[in-house]
């Protein structure tokens, strides 16, 4: 009893001082604060243990997961629109630490509490997502991701040429934009690196006439991506592949690279520029679709991991690391590509991921059924987080176009009026 009667202090403590705008709902039944709204609902007072031994993202994930720290009345983005106003680091810094540290021995006293397991965490980190790590997020469940993406099962970001489109109509302009700024022609050879369910190759067939492979290192995504690829009568129009795209040996005509590169790692650059090089007919189109970090005054503090990183990495992407738009240039370029247009779409991909956490959480049982509750609870604060990361700016995702350098005139006309139609 002492453990909670301390962790209990501690709560009203902070609170007290944050000032946030809902309310916290004890393991006990006690209400702190009476404001209509999301209530944050904290299940074991050894939530409060594990914070003040490791107050890091990790923790919080971890608590989260193992639901020993809930929303109720709400959704993650409602708790977070209705947190501390001002500068939470620097609320931080005010807080009565002394008064604080007085109940921190009967925390540590009073036992572990309840572990929080049931996700599988990939460690340490590695450059680059090998197949078991593709395996580890791609083959959840094709159940489980048809629950929140669109029709066409389009895990990338979307297209609103209005906010008020649906996500389906966003996913298919976003497929049609890719198309047109590729220029593709009906007989053309157009290769899908990361093809996923295969939307690009499908939409790019039907409405371009285009000839497509697809690379993928996903048993589960193939699979529904050969069956949708049948119930269209495109088999003899598209061949998916599980394989690397360093394997293939064929020349391409066009080249798409969507939502994908995230995987490849920093360390692995050069065999992905080289291979696309390869496999690209000289003065053939390469898009390379790709989320961003903003570049630091200098590589080596770019190059340190943040905590949201670590935190990324180990639960969702294994081997994921992402570069700046400077050094996607800086690589197309040096691997012998002239690069024409770049077109930064973070509000585009706020929206998708907040569209998608919403449809997670509008079918949350039914996803709990498929892939257990602590998966669950993982990929809803993942979507919630990447939203919020988008809407603020923390990171970017550009569509770049590029050619494969030769002499005299590209492939891209001299202004882009017929894109955005």
């Amino acid at each position: 009893m002492a453990a909670q009667e301390s962790a209990a202090r501690i709560i009203r403590t902070v609170l007290h001082m944050l000032e946030p705008q809902f309310a916290v709902e004890l393991w006990n039944g006690e209400r702190i604060g009476d404001m209509d709204g999301p209530v944050l609902a904290i299940n074991d007072p050894m939530a409060v243990r594990r914070l003040a031994l490791k107050p890091n993202i990790g923790s919080i994930v971890e608590l989260w997961i193992s639901g020993q720290i809930d929303v109720k009345n709400g959704t993650l983005f409602d708790l977070v629109e209705r947190g501390p106003k001002g500068k939470f680091k620097q609320k931080l810094k005010t807080l009565p630490k002394w008064q604080l540290l007085k109940d921190v021995p009967a925390l540590l006293l009073g036992g572990r509490g309840t572990d929080a397991s049931g996700v599988d965490g990939q460690k340490p980190f590695v450059s680059g997502s090998d197949k078991a790590a593709i395996t580890h997020h791609y083959d959840v469940s094709n159940e489980f991701y048809q629950l929140f993406l669109d029709e066409r099962m389009v895990y990338t970001c979307a297209y609103f040429t209005d906010w008020a489109n649906s996500l389906d109509q966003a996913q298919e302009a976003k497929l049609d934009l890719i198309c047109r700024k590729l220029r593709l022609k009906p007989g053309e050879k157009l290769l899908d690196i990361g093809c996923g369910w295969g939307a690009m190759l499908i939409h790019a067939a039907k409405h371009y006439g285009i000839t497509g492979t697809g690379v993928s290192l996903s048993e589960a995504q193939t699979a529904l991506a050969r069956e949708r690829i049948k119930a269209e009568g495109l088999e003899d129009k598209i061949t998916i592949h599980v394989k690397s795209y360093e394997h293939l040996d064929e020349e391409f005509d066009k080249i798409s690279s969507i939502g994908m590169f995230e995987h490849v790692g920093i360390a692995n650059y050069d065999t992905y520029f080289s291979s696309v090089h390869r496999l690209l007919r000289p003065g053939g189109l390469y898009l390379h679709h790709a989320i961003t970090r903003r570049m630091k005054r200098n590589k080596k503090t770019f190059g340190r991991k943040s905590a949201e990183h670590l935190a990324l990495v180990k639960y969702i992407f294994p081997g994921g690391e992402l570069d700046h738009l400077g050094m996607t240039i800086e690589n197309l370029e040096g691997y012998g590509f002239e690069v024409h247009d770049v077109e930064n779409l973070r509000e585009h991909y706020g929206r998708t991921c907040r569209l998608w956490a919403d449809r997670l959480h509008a079918r949350f049982d039914k996803a709990i059924a498929e892939v257990g509750a602590p998966k669950a609870r993982l990929w809803l604060l993942y979507l919630t987080g990447c939203a919020l990361a988008f809407e603020r700016g923390t990171v970017q995702i550009n569509q770049t176009l590029a050619s494969k350098r030769k002499r005299g005139i590209s492939a891209v006309p001299q202004t882009r009026a017929d894109l955005y139609r």
